[in-house]
């Protein structure tokens, strides 16, 4: 018998999710057959695909940032100093949903949502007393908002600004993705040809006044949450990204001013070794497309940066206690990864905003890896197996080949726009609903292995129509308070830049720091570009 071979038997046949064929073992030939370790390298070293940095976490642990804000600035204030007393080491917002699509908290249409599902903002005072305490320097932020994204950007800025921080070396990040709204989640304003104008006048901003702030991260975790397979999740990411890198470079700016800031927000539920060899493959796709693509010559443009998310999708209603267990499984995942930043999910997730307890069983699964498990002692442990580095040029293969479909079906902007890719995922979101249910995708608790005991009491987080009254009530002080010519004066600079094509962003902080709202600003863009609209039929 040769080195490798098994006696024949009979065995059950394993695809992963991404469509490949699993075999019962691994040897080196199969590394070869797959294009070999050409694209392995050193961490460090073109092209990444062992860690973007030579010691990784030997030299520093990853940025633990749990999701999180709900309610009101106050309350979310609060929260922040709990995570961050607990050890979280970056904050990751959330914002309500009248906010995501850029409405302020006493639009009729905000009506039983303010405060629901994240934070509430309608001014800069909102931000003003959300970070009150909080370090900036010390402290990162990820503002988790897209439609609206230039707006809070803008925000962000001016509130650190305005406390007397150095904007030229403020870090911080911003979802700030619409493309992908439009395949998953729908907090959508814009029609898309003016949010790629947004997003990129963020970017060219952000590039000239804000170098170190990183103004998009873009987020195959919810084309991932909408349905899409883990490799259509970074090939669609990357297809986005390589957009938003066109608009920018249209407007004259070089690919190395500002491809070091782009990042990316990716989940990472699912088979565990398909998702490290996802994450290893996205590393030295992104840094080949950067260089060969863009011709970036720079290390840090060809970086593949990354917050790994828990994945919602994968959790349960059904004994919820076991969403502990896949949380640190997720965890690991993304420390097996080389990811530099880490979003846990929680336990309770799957009914409500996680609660206090919820979330520090989250921070101290990450501070359990980082301080009992060994996880930062070397870099890429899963280098070098046969079946991990088979599997990375195997992941890397269906990337490319899902890029070049897209590619030959007019690019990503002109799919998305005409609903064709929120067709497929949404089609593939069915079908594995479907594997769920007839139980040919097995979920522990959900289709195997149930049980009928009670499931154990959850802290819910009741929705508070006084705290939306209040929120309301503090955003008729602001108006009172502010000075309205120069609100007025604001608004009609945004509205004059908005038709004439000039980076939107300097009129947008001067009305800001003016006080106007949200959805005073929101009304004024949409009264130039529209709204969207959904394809008919999706």
């Amino acid at each position: 018998m040769k080195p490798g071979d098994l006696p024949a038997m009979e065995t059950r046949s394993v695809t992963n999710e991404s469509g490949i064929e699993i075999k019962p073992l691994y040897t080196a030939a199969d590394v070869e057959a797959s294009g070999g370790e050409g694209l392995l390298g050193l961490p460090g070293q073109y092209p990444f695909t062992r860690g973007i940095h030579p010691l990784m976490y030997r030299k520093q642990p990853w940025t633990m940032r749990q999701y999180t804000g709900f309610g009101n600035p106050v309350d979310t204030n609060k929260r922040f100093h709990y995570l961050i007393a607990n050890g979280q080491t970056g904050l990751n917002v959330a914002f309500d949903l009248p906010t995501q699509c850029g409405m302020d908290s006493d639009d009729p249409q905000a009506e039983g949502e303010v405060g629901r599902v994240g934070m509430a903002v309608d001014t800069l005072r909102d931000f003003e007393i959300a970070f009150e305490g909080v370090d900036l320097e010390r402290i990162t932020v990820s503002l988790t908002i897209n439609g609206a994204a230039a707006i809070l950007i803008a925000m962000y800025l001016a509130m650190a600004e305005k406390r007397g921080y150095d904007i030229t070396k403020l870090r911080g990040t911003a979802q700030n993705d619409i493309l992908k709204e439009f395949i998953g989640r729908g907090t959508w304003v814009y029609p898309a040809a003016p949010s790629i104008r947004l997003v990129g006048d963020t970017i060219e901003y952000c590039a000239k006044h804000a170098p170190k702030y990183s103004p998009v991260s873009v987020c195959g975790y919810h084309i991932r949450e909408s349905g899409a397979d883990p490799a259509q999740e970074i090939a669609y990411a990357f297809c986005i990204a390589r957009a938003y890198a066109d608009e920018v470079i249209r407007r004259g700016l070089p690919v190395d001013e500002f491809a070091g800031r782009l990042s990316f927000n990716f989940n990472c539920f699912g088979n565990l070794f398909e998702q490290v060899a996802k994450f290893r493959a996205g590393r030295s796709l992104w840094a080949q497309i950067m260089q060969e693509q863009y011709g970036a010559t720079r290390p840090g443009s060809m970086w593949m940066r990354m917050l790994a998310g828990g994945g919602g999708g994968g959790l349960t209603f059904e004994q919820p206690e076991l969403n502990i267990v896949r949380g640190a499984y997720y965890a690991l995942i993304c420390a097996l990864s080389g990811a530099q930043t880490m979003a846990l999910c929680c336990y309770d997730e799957a009914y409500t905003i996680p609660s206090e307890y919820a979330q520090r069983i989250s921070l101290r699964t990450m501070q359990l890896l980082i301080e009992e498990m060994g996880l930062t002692d070397t870099v890429d442990p899963l280098g070098g197996s046969y079946y991990v580095e088979t599997l990375t040029n195997q992941m890397r293969a269906r990337m490319q080949a899902i890029m070049a479909e897209v590619d030959a079906q007019g690019g990503i902007v002109k799919l998305v726009t005409e609903g064709a890719i929120q067709a497929k995922v949404s089609a593939q979101a069915y079908r594995h609903q479907r594997e769920i249910e007839n139980g040919t995708f097995r979920k522990v608790g959900v289709n195997c292995y149930r049980t009928d005991e009670k499931a154990p009491e959850m802290e819910f987080h009741p929705y508070s129509e006084q705290d939306a009254r209040a929120q309301i009530q503090s955003l008729d002080r602001v108006r009172a308070e502010r000075d309205a010519a120069r609100v007025q004066a604001a608004l009609e600079r945004v509205q004059a830049d908005a038709r004439s094509g000039a980076n939107l962003m300097p009129a947008i902080i001067e009305a800001i720091k003016a006080y106007a709202s949200v959805g005073e600003i929101t009304g004024v863009l949409v009264g130039v570009f529209g709204r969207f609209r959904e394809p008919v039929g999706l």
